[in-house]
């Protein structure tokens, strides 16, 4: 175990995700976060006498976070997010510097400069929306997003000086934006619960279900996942080499340090209860920066690079990997006997793969995609497990048929539920026979295509779609054929002539049945669906392999439309009988007062009779309101 630098206790209950650092004197370092009650502990150690101080936000706090908003002046800023507003606090004032209402909510505050914008600005995700509030209270910067954000980070992702905007959503997505434009979109298989930037251009992230992982730029460098939810993630250049590291606490109360570049664990220990915080920061004034560790029940552990070189555990964890891989070589030799001895496998034994689509079996009568794993021999395939994200629960397939059913191929059945590139992992397990003891494993990796749950339509499709987006192409079609045959899982590849002018291509999804139609003529081409997301990623998919940056697209949607009038339709009837209600509310507030005040006199007048009347009648009144705004 790593030997922690210091240690002390708080002594109140920290709220997990709600811990931060700030320098609110511009000097020292003092440790704040959320506890129980609706109150935020601030631990200053360097304060004599009482080193917590209490605040009370009377409100269950969602989001805290502290940075530097105003440039003119070398302090932090303490910022508490609540259900339905921003407190800007100033720690040593002790005094508001704004509180502004926030209709979305507050899930998450980062605090920094953002593109082009001149003055740092405290930026706030809610439902579905993002607002940047700047040191005065004002809102400069106001974007939407598709769901509800859980998780910011401010990264330099284009490399051009200026901040982006890291966006992690409940919708398994992650959105950068510079500004207020959205530049790249990343699918993840849960909602991002964390985010954090590095130096190089790198950001760190935490999944619901317990996965880390660096990216860098639009690729995913490596991950790893637990079976612990990751509470929070920081950086810091743990054993000098000039690399950030990304450190992340867990709801197993383990603290671990990765390498940012292979995910290899360099560092680690335990706390006696979960992790509700890591943070960075001079804690102790030395002039080196340290971790700080926060527990749910209070306890703060502090490393630096000097804890590193104490754990000798790294070391001995290495040999044991080692040795591990050691007599699994062993085993596998072992396995890889002679031919004709019954216990091993054929030296050249071969595992083929061909990946399909299938519109229904007798077995899997959906449509799906259909994974073929065969022998080129008389080995058997005794057991198959598939790993890929998103597919299964638990993100893993096993797959073990009866002895009775044992043979030399397999068929493994793939429904991804969404339209996007999957890497899928198999390990196939292969013997001499179905009694065998002893199995070859194979292990190889396939990618699926974007839109892999397609396949050509055989019948008649219609000729004037109502639904569709059309755009101008001034490309050769045959570069849309290229695109269509890497992206889709077709029986056989879209080819044309040179001198075709018209081009057509009808596709049937097999989770639905819905047609996708791709329509060029005369130098137009019409993406023909009546699923509107399908449409927008059609689109983003082959901008992206055209290289084209600006496109002006038509839409037509009318039964999306429709719904969307509806719905407008409904929120203008519901805000009509809020006004009402209001109206009713307001005339019944006034005969409740003037009632009220009437009793309160009779009462004074000893006319008992009369004001039990009125106290009757106020009485009928509140029945009324109940029942008729009663939900």
């Amino acid at each position: 175990m790593a030997v922690p630098v210091f240690t002390l206790h708080l002594k109140h209950h920290i709220l997990p995700g709600r811990v931060t650092i700030g320098k609110y004197n511009g000097s020292e370092s003092c440790l704040t976060a959320a506890t129980t009650g609706d109150k935020v502990i601030i631990h200053n150690p360097y304060k004599k006498g009482n080193q917590v101080s209490l605040l009370n936000v009377n409100q269950g706090i969602s989001a805290i976070c502290a940075g530097r908003l105003n440039e003119e002046e070398d302090k932090d800023v303490l910022l508490i997010g609540t259900s339905s507003n921003i407190l800007a606090y100033h720690v040593e004032n002790n005094s508001d510097i704004f509180f502004k209402e926030v209709a979305d909510g507050v899930n998450a505050i980062t605090v920094g400069h953002l593109g082009s914008l001149e003055t740092p600005l405290a930026i706030v995700g809610g439902n579905c929306s993002i607002q940047g509030f700047d040191w005065l209270g004002n809102d400069p910067f106001w974007t939407v997003t598709g769901d509800n954000v859980r998780s910011l980070a401010l990264v330099d992702f284009d490399h051009d000086g200026q901040n982006e905007l890291v966006v992690g959503s409940d919708d398994y997505e992650l959105r950068i934006f510079k500004e207020d434009a959205i530049i790249a979109e990343m699918t993840e298989t849960e909602a991002i619960t964390a985010l954090i930037g590095f130096q190089n251009h790198k950001f760190g992230y935490a999944l619901a279900n317990g996965t880390v992982g660096v990216y860098d730029k639009l690729q995913r460098a490596w991950r790893v996942k637990s079976k612990n939810g990751a509470e929070n993630l920081a950086c810091y250049d743990l054993d000098g080499d000039g690399v950030e590291e990304l450190i992340t606490g867990w709801s197993s109360g383990k603290v671990d340090a990765r390498n940012s570049r292979t995910g290899e664990v360099v560092f680690r220990d335990v706390l006696n209860q979960p992790v509700a915080g890591i943070l960075t920061g001079d804690y102790t004034q030395s002039g080196r920066t340290q971790i700080l560790a926060c527990s749910q029940g209070g306890e703060v552990r502090g490393y630096d690079q000097s804890s590193l070189s104490k754990e000798g555990s790294v070391q001995s964890d290495a040999v044991r990997d080692l040795f591990s891989k050691k007599q699994t070589l062993l085993l596998e030799l072992k396995n890889y006997t002679s031919e004709g001895e019954p216990s091993g496998i054929p030296t050249n034994t071969q595992l083929l793969t061909e990946i399909s689509v299938s519109t229904g079996t007798k077995d899997n009568p959906g449509g799906h995609i259909e994974v073929l794993l065969s022998t080129n021999n008389q080995t058997v395939i005794r057991t198959v497990t598939v790993f890929a994200e998103g597919i299964f629960e638990g993100e893993t397939l096993v797959i073990h048929p009866r002895s009775d059913q044992v043979t030399s191929s397999l068929r493994v059945p793939l429904v991804p539920p969404k339209d996007t590139s999957l890497d899928i992992h198999i390990r196939v397990f292969v013997g001499s026979s179905w009694s065998s003891e002893q199995f070859h494993v194979f292990e190889l990796t396939r990618q699926l295509p974007c839109f892999s749950m397609y396949t050509l339509f055989k019948g008649t499709p219609p000729t004037n779609p109502s639904s569709f987006v059309s755009f101008k192409l001034n490309e050769r079609i045959q570069r849309v054929e290229m695109w269509l045959n890497q992206n889709f899982l077709l029986t056989q590849e879209v080819w044309s002539s040179d001198r075709d002018s018209e081009w057509n291509t009808c596709l049937s999804c097999l989770r639905d049945d819905t047609l996708l139609q791709l329509n060029y003529k005369s130098g137009t081409l019409q993406v023909a669906t009546p699923n509107m997301g399908l449409a927008a990623d059609i689109v983003q998919s082959l901008a992206a392999y055209l290289n084209l940056d600006n496109l002006k697209t038509v839409a037509e949607f009318p039964a999306v439309f429709s719904k969307i009038s509806d719905c407008l339709s409904q929120v203008a009837d519901l805000q009509q009988n809020a006004t009402k209600m209001a109206a009713n509310v307001a005339d019944s507030s006034n005969i409740i007062r003037s009632l009220i005040v009437q009793a309160e006199d009779l009462r004074l007048l000893h006319q008992m009779k009369d004001m039990r009347e009125c106290y009757n009648e106020l009485q009928q009144i509140n029945e009324e309101l109940v029942n008729t705004y009663a939900v």
